[in-house]
């Protein structure tokens, strides 16, 4: 039988030329970052109740099956044509006497953010919530209301910030550590990269209006380590080979090192993917976002510690120092 493994399909010692392409793939990232900031400063992202400010309304029905896109189309006409309705499990247990399941559904609907005073943010949201609830009496007939939540103005506001600030944190703290573990332009090049991550990912959602909320940003902090984890492990070939191949020029260790790990990023990121793209399919609704970032993130990824993290070295001059000196030069 015929072996069609890809560690036999890709090449031992592949020889791509990626450090000539350095210049194309520069202007490709500064095209991608700048139209990423335009529909960032212009459309603007799709914000979740984690950031807006709004109701969660749990509703449930013991004696019909409940309509999504009637729910959505009653919302639409109430004016809420952001709002977000989605099929849940009921409890376990919540079965009536002739065992019938309670169908129950999950509608969220964000509000603008309002000043962080919050009195005007509260009675809109209250105001919203007695809305819905008489016209889906008239719209889907008998149901009953499981649970009712509210985010304020001021949590709202509360946790953009320190969504803001992870994220500003994570970069910081990667910068210390690159620099500490390697030379600064290690660092200040792993740091790059990442934010060209964050960025092209905020454009993508930015472009795509897929809901904004909390769970994006762990998925846009798990993209950072993720990336982190690639051009780590190049930039610890890079040095290898600085050592060993102390007469070569620089442009050629790092295509050498690109080329030397690229069979593994290869084999990660089709692994990865492969999951990512599973969980998107069945995962459900409720995992759709995160599932897609997390694969925007890991081609953006692949693509920066290749393409963006590894040239950067060549701007910002490294040279050869104490931490990527050797004794082993080339025969």
């Amino acid at each position: 039988m015929k072996d069609i493994s890809l560690v036999r399909i890709l090449p031992q010692e592949p020889r791509v030329p990626f450090i000539k392409l350095r210049v194309i793939a520069a202007i490709l990232s500064v095209i991608a970052v700048i139209a990423s900031a335009v529909l960032f400063s212009t459309k603007g992202l799709n914000y979740g109740i984690d950031f807006t400010g709004g109701t969660v309304i749990e509703i449930g029905s013991v004696t019909q099956e409940l309509d999504d896109a009637e729910i959505r189309s009653a919302l639409k006409e109430m004016g809420y044509a952001s709002a977000t309705v989605q099929g849940i499990q009921p409890p376990e247990g919540s079965k009536t006497k002739e065992g019938v399941p309670i169908e129950n559904r999950l509608i969220r609907i964000g509000l603008q953010l309002q000043d962080e005073s919050g009195e005007e943010g509260q009675g809109a949201q209250q105001a919203a919530l007695i809305k819905v609830k008489t016209e889906l009496t008239t719209r889907i007939g008998d149901y009953f209301v499981r649970n009712t939540e509210v985010v304020g103005s001021q949590v709202s506001g509360e946790l953009r910030k320190k969504g803001l600030m992870s994220v500003g944190l994570a970069l910081f703290f990667v910068l210390a550590y690159i620099w500490f573990r390697f030379e600064w332009q290690f660092g200040m090049g792993a740091v790059l990269a990442l934010a060209h991550d964050v960025v092209l990912t905020i454009g993508v959602f930015s472009l795509t209006g897929i809901e904004f909320n909390l769970t994006i940003i762990a998925a846009i902090l798990t993209i950072v380590g993720y990336s982190l984890n690639d051009t780590v492990i190049v930039y610890d070939r890079i040095r290898e080979n600085l050592r060993k191949f102390k007469r070569k020029p620089l442009g050629e260790v790092l295509n050498i090192s690109i080329n030397d790990t690229l069979s593994r990023t290869i084999l990660t990121s089709v692994t990865t993917l492969l999951a990512l793209v599973a969980l998107y399919v069945l995962g459900g609704s409720a995992l759709k976002g995160f599932s897609f970032a997390m694969i925007w993130g890991v081609f953006v990824g692949t693509y920066s510690s290749i393409f963006v993290a590894s040239p950067l070295l060549m701007a910002l001059k490294l040279k050869r120092g104490a931490n990527t000196g050797g004794e082993r030069a080339d025969a």
